[in-house]
């Protein structure tokens, strides 16, 4: 093996460690971006290439900055104050019926928006609702966590890892629900059942307000519903006709922040300001590291591998592949796993099961971790900015136990 991908793999692994572990509790995209750099000014990677691996991202980023203008416009304009009252009235004084009644708006939001608009838009309306029932907020918000990634490829806009790994080979609308319709179902239901299980006593203990002071929704937070309506509206079309989703949420995010703001004469920079803009050099950082591993041949050795497997046994190497993308999703998140798997699976046609079970492991497998995908650090984010914090250990434990269960029951589904 050349000494060289020794060492870009090497620089590879410390910057993920980096992401995953928070050194000095320094943000992800500082470790993902010295981990970049570091590729390039040694010379494994040169800078051509390098800005290749950051144009790959441009449609995540697009569909990204749309997402988190909006979802800050809401957060100022009040509409997460308006929805947390409704939701506390609509739960009557029932800590399980709040729980239920944020799954099944998570499950729809994802479904509608992707995952990444459930970490972006959800977890503050959620964080909202929680504080204003005078409930703990943390079993409420592992709903906007774990519901994100399990509902993720109910269809193709889902979450944006579905795009990177079919790229130019997405599946029509209907083939699609025909191949993800079962295993989707599977993966919620397995997941609200086991995550409910895990969180019985805390809910069992909690008391919270059956109704608490409505908040009047102005003009701008109206106008606001309405833009994050248009997405979902935009995103569903835009998926129906094989478009890249990045552009049109972006459009839809500007465009609705601009009209809030100058109808209200307000100055942009409160939104601006309120905007974790660090998350783009992280993706940015993620895709030159993958762009790396794809100049050092691990494509090719992958792609090999997995054909010797189909060969041997389609469903046997569609279960390995499905687990082995889902634990590799929690080492390198599932953004880069899902551009190297899109890239083993583009590189041959392969049999639709292993497909299946591919995209099943980088959607779903990263419930197990909280650096695994890119919704669940952006839920990090939002939660620290309320000042919460949730280490590694504490989500690895709950992953644990609801992440099996339900990946297993996606798996058999899609391979059955």
């Amino acid at each position: 093996m050349p000494s060289d991908a020794i060492w870009a793999w090497s620089i590879i692994a410390l910057a993920t460690a980096g992401v995953i572990i928070r050194p000095f509790r320094l943000p992800e995209a500082i470790w993902a971006v010295i981990g970049a750099g570091a590729l390039v000014l040694l010379g494994l990677l040169s800078w051509q290439d390098a800005l290749v691996g950051i144009e790959k991202g441009l449609d995540v980023y697009l569909f990204l900055i749309g997402m988190m203008l909006i979802a800050e416009l809401a957060r100022l304009e009040g509409l997460f104050d308006y929805l947390a009252a409704l939701a506390v009235e609509y739960a009557g004084g029932s800590p399980q019926r709040l729980f239920l009644l944020i799954y099944l708006v998570g499950t729809l939001v994802t479904v509608l928006l992707s995952n990444d608009a459930t970490a972006i838009v959800l977890t503050p309306a959620v964080y909202a609702a929680t504080r204003a029932a005078g409930a703990k907020p943390l079993p409420y918000l592992f709903v906007c966590a774990f519901i994100a990634n399990a509902a993720s490829f109910v269809l193709p806009i889902s979450n944006p890892a579905n795009l990177v790994v079919f790229g130019a080979h997405m599946p029509h609308l209907t083939e699609w629900l025909r191949l993800f319709a079962l295993p989707s179902a599977a993966s919620i239901l397995l997941t609200y059942i086991v995550l409910r299980l895990t969180q019985h006593r805390a809910l069992k203990e909690e008391t919270i307000a059956r109704s608490v002071p409505h908040p009047k929704l102005g003009r701008g937070g109206k106008l606001t519903a309405i833009g994050i309506v248009a997405i979902g509206v935009v995103l569903v079309t835009a998926s129906a006709l094989d478009k890249q989703l990045g552009l049109p949420t972006f459009v839809c995010g500007v465009v609705t922040a601009a009209l809030v703001l100058l109808m209200s004469s307000q100055s942009p920079l409160p939104v601006l300001r309120g905007v974790s803009w660090s998350v783009l050099p992280l993706v940015g950082g993620l895709f030159v590291m993958v762009e790396t591993l794809i100049k050092t041949g691990v494509i090719g050795q992958l792609s090999a591998l997995l054909h010797q497997a189909v060969a041997q046994s389609v469903p046997q190497a569609a279960w390995s592949v499905g687990i082995a993308t889902a634990l590799a999703t929690n080492i390198a998140n599932n953004l880069p796993v899902g551009l190297v798997a899109g890239s083993v699976a583009a590189s041959d046609h392969l049999p639709a099961p292993v497909v299946s079970a591919i995209l099943i492991g980088v959607d779903l497998g990263p419930n197990l971790s909280v650096t695994g995908s890119l919704a669940t650090i952006l839920w990090l984010v939002a939660l620290r900015r309320e000042k919460i914090e949730v280490g590694a250990w504490p989500f690895l434990k709950l992953g644990v136990l609801v992440t099996p269960p339900a990946l297993i029951a996606a798996l058999a589904a899609a391979i059955r």
